[in-house]
């Protein structure tokens, strides 16, 4: 009668399922983590922007002011076009990075899937 190793089947089991999921679930909350501190900057910085030109139309009390707050405009607008910019590009790397590591990572678990494979016929 043949008796079970059950050390050695969780062994497997983890080397070949568990271990996988967790690396791609540490991965992935490390992306996600990222990408949400990525946001949360951008918005913080939108919204500062957006206070700082109410309290300054809110300091307007005459046509100079006035023209001198809408001369002011160009600037801001450029301003966020150059932090909109920044902040896709930031997006785009961070998602460049994510898909590069799972490749990898996928490319590991493969390779090492083929080598037990491999290892179990030539055992059968």
């Amino acid at each position: 009668m043949r008796t079970f190793n059950t050390n050695e089947m969780n062994q497997q089991f983890d080397n070949f399922f568990m271990a996988p999921v967790r690396a791609y679930t540490a991965l992935s909350i490390d992306y996600s983590e990222k990408l949400l501190n990525a946001q949360l900057d951008a918005n913080k910085a939108y919204v500062d922007t957006g206070i700082a030109q109410m309290r300054q139309l809110l300091s307007v009390k005459d046509a100079e002011g006035l023209r001198s707050y809408m001369e002011g405009q160009q600037k801001v607008a450029k301003d966020l076009a150059e932090r909109v910019k920044g902040d896709a590009d930031k997006v785009v790397s961070l998602q460049q990075d994510f898909l590069q590591k799972s490749q990898k990572l996928t490319e590991e678990n493969v390779k090492q899937a083929q080598a037990a494979a491999s290892k179990m016929s030539k055992t059968a």
